[in-house]
């Protein structure tokens, strides 16, 4: 059974338009225009320096943007007067490293920000790092320190604390990057199953198995700019860019039997 494709603009939840920014002489956003849906998951790649990492920085502001509007979850992040603190709170990161308090457990590090920015009583914070523990195969390691556990567990701890804040988005920079193949897989699969559930998620990673499995959209970027958008299957199989198309076929393993299905249970295509 298919899943119903979110529609960007009815139900759009991220809009950019016109984002640009220059570090110095070197122009890394040239203009970038996207919208995503609530609900929706989104994909971006490109090769390094396109300006992927940057631009989902500039969505939570942690970058300023030199121009362009961003609108998140009905807040303009970018207009003057904008309490950023409190609009963050609405988005959640994970990045590379996983950036875990180490003097704290693993139940520590996911109720820190319940309890010092929501403000939650701490029975209730909680509750709640109990349950996210439990959804991301943790409650096992709740009183470990983030230095006994491996580098995917560490992830998936970082995970939970961005999802204790309950945002609106997730935002993940290249979060399997730093890990090794059977690392990555514990991540990916916990990414897979918040993508079932419905939460919006925008994903810088190359990760093109990820991409085919999960993502509503794949968006390439090169040179600080989109320059193409759609389902990962057509992508894939046909990009209306060379650019896209090099830069794929770098990363798709060209094996016999390859199978690349379409996302949200359509119709496979086998690859020979």
């Amino acid at each position: 059974m298919n899943v119903k494709h979110p529609d960007p603009i009815l139900d759009c939840i991220v809009l950019t338009e016109g984002v640009r920014k220059a570090f110095g002489s070197n122009e890394v956003l040239t203009g970038v225009d996207l919208q995503i849906a609530r609900g929706e998951v989104v994909v971006l790649m490109g090769p390094s320096g396109s300006g992927k990492s940057t631009f989902l920085r500039c969505i939570n502001r942690l970058i300023d943007p030199d121009a362009g509007r961003i609108v998140v979850a009905g807040i303009e992040m970018t207009a003057r007067g904008t309490n950023l603190p409190q609009a963050r709170r609405r988005i959640g990161l994970v990045a590379q490293n996983f950036n875990l308090y180490p003097h704290m457990t693993v139940l520590g590090n996911i109720m820190e920000g319940p309890r010092t920015v929501l403000k939650l009583p701490v029975a209730d914070a909680r509750e709640r790092a109990v349950a996210l523990l439990k959804r991301v195969g943790l409650i096992d390691k709740i009183d470990a320190r983030p230095n006994q556990l491996s580098g995917g567990q560490q992830q998936r701890v970082a995970i939970a604390r961005a999802l204790a804040m309950e945002p609106d988005v997730m935002l993940f920079d290249e979060p399997t990057s730093a890990l090794d193949p059977e690392l990555t897989g514990e991540v990916l699969d916990t990414m897979q199953e918040l993508a079932a559930d419905g939460l919006t998620m925008i994903v810088v990673s190359h990760e093109i198995h990820f991409a085919s499995r999960v993502a509503h959209r794949l968006v390439m970027f090169d040179q600080g700019r989109v320059i193409e958008d759609g389902p990962p299957l057509r992508l894939m199989q046909d990009p209306r860019e060379e650019r896209t198309r090099r830069f794929l076929s770098r990363l798709m393993t060209w094996e016999t039997d390859l199978e690349i299905p379409e996302p949200r249970g359509s119709t496979t295509v086998r690859r020979s």
